[in-house]
C-alpha cells in the first residue's frame, strides 16, 4: 500500500485533497496507530496504549516538521511488530485486552481471526482511498481495472 505514495513530493504527501481534510501522510499515521498498533499491540498482545496522541483525531495528525520518511518508516515498523504478534498466536486466541465499549457499539472481536479480518477490511478500504486521492493529486492510477 505504501508504494501508492511513491513519487509524490513532500508537499503532495501533506496536502489535504478531500473536504474531510486528511492527507496521505495523515492516513498512513492513522493506519499505523489505529490499525496496526492499537489492534495488534494493545488488543491482541495486551500492551499499553501509551503511544496515542492527545487531541481529537490525533491519530491522523502529522507535525509539519516530521519527515515524511519517518511516518512511512513508523508504519513499516508497526507492520513488522504486528506480524510478530500474529505469528506468536493461534487464530482462535482471544484478545488479551478486549475493550468494554465494543459491546455498546455492537462490536464483537472474540479471537485473532476476527481482529485480522477487521484490520484487513480497514486497510483495504484506506488503500482504496489512497488510490482515489493519488489520481486526484497527479493523475496516476495505481490500480487500473
Amino acid at each position: 500500500m505504501i508504494s501508492q505514495l511513491d513519487g509524490l513530493t513532500d508537499e503532495q504527501l501533506r496536502r489535504p485533497v478531500l473536504a474531510s481534510g486528511w492527507s496521505c501522510l495523515g492516513l498512513v499515521r492513522h493506519l499505523t496507530l489505529s490499525d496496526e498498533r492499537y489492534w495488534f499491540e494493545v488488543v491482541v498482545a495486551g500492551e499499553p496504549l501509551d503511544f496515542w496522541p492527545e487531541g481529537d483525531n490525533g491519530d491522523w495528525r502529522v507535525d509539519p516538521a516530521e519527515p515524511a520518511e519517518a511516518v512511512l518508516a513508523a508504519y513499516r515498523t508497526a507492520i513488522g511488530r504486528s506480524d510478530e504478534i500474529i505469528t506468536a498466536r493461534r487464530l482462535d486466541d482471544a484478545p488479551a485486552q478486549p475493550e468494554e465499549w465494543w459491546e455498546s457499539a455492537g462490536l464483537h472481536f472474540p479471537d485473532l481471526r476476527t481482529v485480522l479480518v477487521h484490520v484487513l477490511v480497514e486497510t483495504a478500504t484506506h488503500a482504496g482511498h489512497l488510490d482515489a486521492v493519488r489520481e486526484l493529486i497527479d493523475g496516476r492510477q495505481y490500480i487500473v481495472l
